[in-house]
């Protein structure tokens, strides 16, 4: 079955939204990661001074890569712990908190989490509504969320400086670069998000659990909870984590395909930007098309073959009298663990994306794919983040590639590697 019109309209869309936003999402990254003034200057300008007064932080000072990767470690390890203890105390929080009284989190699993999500992994083993408290899931997992994706962007924004310096002794202040990562860009961007999900139907609230009678006379109960705020972070800072088991596929995380496709947008916008910022660092822009030039292609590729497997449809359930043509009442093609709100083309596009930059956020399952659109989805998590990738991760593992290549070809011409004026030896 060919892809539709419809289908084809909707990608391109997208990727033409992905390439206009790149360019100015990258400058301000720029302009936050060297200090120059933002239009949010004259807001969070004081806000930052007093941070750094309150912690003791010189933002004057910066620190060798040694310093530097000390400080992200330490961070890391003692939020991870406080994590852990926020898991193991939740059955204190209170009513307000904890509403259905959910009990503390066992030794194991609040430590698998707890480093889950210190890490920007979030992969999880439990069902959120059943086994977090509100507190857990805003101060503790959506916290991470946060600080976990402004690290990774901080060590993406140190190499670059490194790459972009003559003499590179220092890169930089981690605290800083961590401070101004979440106050200038990811805090601002998240409000915003959070109230436009809400204005969706997403909901954003402490209410306990709502019991309601089906129709066939049982009772079922729906969870509620602070679902908006934690699900523009889930997305803008490639975690994946979700408020609830099924993550977006539940209508409270993903109400309809607007949100779906903003979903999709917040997972790769900044990958697509921190290559325009690191052209635009180095001196040299083109630097930075180049990167986002491959790692288009093959998301294109990916795309272009997950698609039209989907939408071709499962020969198991045309045995079984599954109509899969598509027609104005139905998307058609393989259905299959898939969300009727949302189609074969978005949910493609968003498996696509999520496996591409290890997000993690899904919307239909992966093994009810196709066997050629799973091996796409496979493909993409093997690669590690390579195609525009996580937040930081993104860059500089693409950046790792471009050194290798360029050190490769060296050797193959008989000179000696350089990449940006630095020889590779």
């Amino acid at each position: 079955m060919p892809v539709t019109l419809n289908s084809a309209l909707q990608v391109l869309i997208f990727l033409v939204i992905v390439l206009l936003l790149t360019r100015p999402v990258g400058l301000y990254l720029y302009k936050v990661f060297n200090g120059e003034r933002t239009w949010l200057s004259p807001v969070f300008v004081p806000v930052e001074r007093l941070f750094y007064r309150l912690s003791g932080i010189d933002p004057e000072e910066e620190q060798k890569w040694l310093v530097y990767a000390i400080s992200v470690l330490v961070f890391s390890l003692v939020g991870m712990l406080l994590l852990y203890l926020i898991e193991r105390t939740q059955q204190w929080h209170g009513p307000l908190f904890n509403p259905q009284g959910i009990p503390n989190v066992e030794p194991q699993l609040a430590f698998n989490t707890a480093s889950s999500f210190t890490t920007n992994t979030n992969w999880q083993n439990y069902a959120g509504e059943t086994t977090m408290s509100y507190l857990t899931q805003m101060a503790g997992l959506a916290f991470h969320q946060f600080v976990s994706a402004a690290a990774g962007i901080a060590l993406a924004v140190a190499l670059v400086r490194g790459l972009a310096r003559r003499s590179a002794q220092a890169l930089g202040n981690f605290w800083v670069d961590l401070v101004r990562c979440t106050l200038y860009i990811l805090l601002p961007i998240c409000v915003v998000g959070a109230l436009v999900f809400v204005s969706q139907g997403m909901i954003q609230n402490f209410n306990p659990y709502t019991v309601v009678h089906t129709l066939n006379g049982q009772t079922q109960t729906i969870a509620q909870g602070p679902v908006a705020s934690m699900e523009i972070i889930k997305d803008l800072g490639t975690n994946g984590g979700g408020f609830f088991n099924v993550n977006a596929a539940h209508p409270f995380e993903n109400p309809n395909a607007f949100t779906a496709m903003l979903i999709i947008l917040c997972e790769i916008t900044f990958g697509a930007g921190l290559f325009y910022m690191f052209g635009k660092w180095v001196g040299n822009t083109k630097q930075g098309w180049v990167l986002w030039i491959a790692s288009a292609i093959l998301f294109v590729i990916g795309l272009a073959v997950v698609i039209p497997a989907e939408q071709t449809g499962n020969p198991l359930l045309t045995k079984v009298g599954a109509n899969q043509v598509v027609s104005a009442t139905q998307a058609g093609g393989n259905m299959e663990g898939k969300e009727v709100r949302y189609g074969i083309t978005v949910s493609s596009l968003q498996e696509v994306t999520t496996t591409a930059t290890s997000t993690g956020t899904v919307m239909s399952f992966h093994d009810s794919y196709t066997p050629l659109g799973g091996l796409v989805l496979i493909t993409n998590i093997a690669l590690g983040e390579i195609i525009f990738g996580g937040v930081g991760a993104g860059l500089y593992s693409m950046l790792m590639f471009a050194i290798i290549a360029v050190f490769i070809a060296g050797l193959m011409v008989g000179r000696t590697p350089e990449y940006l004026g630095k020889k590779i030896e």
